[in-house]
């Protein structure tokens, strides 16, 4: 079989799973934009947000110098080795979330700039990554995924829902997108289909197709695809070895229910695992194209984790947020390694002369920038090269009359071909942060 029989939109196959591949050489890629049936060069561009809680050490949060001068303050850290591919931004904010100066009125709106209903009443706006869903997510398996490492919390505070602190991203004004925050059900998101036979390996159930399908593409590719299954099966190997240490409770799918959500009754306790986890799963689904578009929240603001494998036992991620001490900025660090690891792996996966990670638009911010609850210049680093972002810089909007934070949001969702005239309380895009078009 010839290269460029197959179709990009080839899977493996097995019963109940449905498994995308990653990019190989050997499959053409059909133009999306077109409709020519022309082939693309390369991999498509695929964005990616992350959320901590509670913002950063007040004193320890910060870049000077720019392009192979940047320094980075501790909190930054472990970024270190993807200095000339990242991008700092200071003095970027949303307005409407200045009103309540609590933790849900500032968290609420972080993705879409929109106006929050207090009160008994939900409503707050589109976030940014589900707009970008809902115009090219046909495209995906997946039109996104939204994926959080802490239940959210139903519960109100001053006036406010908690539900505004406990998801970041929005299907619409009225509703938060579901968070899905067990790694096991995450994974079968990518992989199992609804009807389909869940009790059984995803990786077993595909084997025999993938073995057939390896025959007919180039040494180079079957070398990727024998390291993305290898990436596959451990994953799925680890997801099982936590639950048989009770760190992963609940539900495993049923042979005749297999789409049934499993009962509440405990989520990870090991949040080393369960944050890896996640950023593992993250990378699977950009590498496999099954979606373009993730969130992935690491914690709720106002948020309740614990970290006893940094010696921070003794008190909830909200509280500590409070004292800027040592013990704070080790959290922080844990929380910026899980950016560098979803980097460095992103980094690793090659998509012709690029890596996945030039095809990939990662931002990690929160809701305010330290945990005295500033939320008038927000925390926000971005790493990657999708969209053509241009790495090395350190920019700094504190003085710009113009300063909404979704003017970034404008650009990014641009850089993904959705391109609007408007977005929240912004009418044009932050062009800084890319190469020239």
């Amino acid at each position: 079989m010839t290269t460029g029989q197959f179709s990009r939109r080839k899977m493996l196959h097995g019963l109940g799973v449905t498994m995308a591949l990653p990019w190989l050489e050997s499959i053409a890629v059909p133009s999306e934009d077109s409709g020519s049936g022309e082939v693309a060069e390369q991999a498509p561009t695929r964005m990616a947000i992350l959320f901590s809680g509670c913002g950063f050490h007040a004193q320890e949060w910060w870049a000077r110098g720019q392009g192979p001068d940047l320094e980075l303050g501790r909190v930054l850290q472990p970024l270190n080795e993807f200095r000339d591919r990242m991008v700092f931004i200071r003095g970027l904010y949303n307005e409407e979330a200045l009103k309540g100066n609590i933790h849900s009125s500032q968290t609420g709106n972080l993705l879409s700039g929109a106006p929050l209903a207090a009160g008994g009443t939900i409503r707050s706006g589109t976030s940014v990554d589900q707009v970008v869903a809902q115009r090219i997510g046909h495209r995906t398996k997946l039109p996104s995924l939204v994926l959080g490492c802490e239940k959210a919390n139903p519960s109100v505070h001053k006036n406010y829902s908690m539900l505004y602190s406990s998801h970041i991203s929005w299907s619409s004004p009225t509703t938060p997108t579901p968070l899905e925050v067990y790694p096991a059900l995450a994974f079968d998101q990518l992989f199992k289909d609804k009807a389909g036979r869940a009790d059984q390996s995803v990786l077993d159930a595909v084997l025999s197709d993938a073995h057939d399908f390896r025959r007919h593409i180039s040494r180079l590719d079957q070398q990727k695809l024998d390291e993305y299954l290898n990436s596959v099966r451990e994953v799925e190997t680890r997801i099982e070895r936590a639950g048989r240490r009770g760190e992963m409770q609940g539900w495993r799918p049923t042979l005749t229910q297999p789409d049934l959500p499993r009962p509440k009754d405990g989520y990870p306790q090991d949040i080393v695992e369960h944050m890896r986890l996640m950023c593992e799963i993250l990378v699977l689904a950009f590498q496999t194209d099954t979606t373009r578009v993730c969130t992935l929240k690491l914690n709720n603001d106002h948020g309740t984790l614990r970290f006893p494998h940094l010696g921070v036992d003794y008190m909830i991620h909200h509280l500590l947020s409070h004292s800027d001490t040592e013990d704070w900025l080790k959290v922080n660090q844990f929380f910026l390694e899980q950016m560098a690891w979803i980097a460095r792996r992103l980094d690793s996966i090659q998509e012709g002369e690029r890596t996945a990670l030039d095809n990939s638009m990662i931002m990690l911010c929160s809701s305010m920038l330290n945990g005295h609850h500033d939320a008038t210049k927000l925390p926000v680093v971005m790493i990657g090269g999708g969209g053509g972002i241009r790495g090395g810089q350190n920019l700094d909007y504190l003085a710009d009359s113009n300063r909404q934070m979704c003017r970034l949001y404008l650009s990014m969702m641009g850089r993904m071909g959705v391109q609007l005239d408007r977005f929240g309380d912004a009418t044009e895009p932050l062009p800084e942060v890319w190469e020239s078009a």
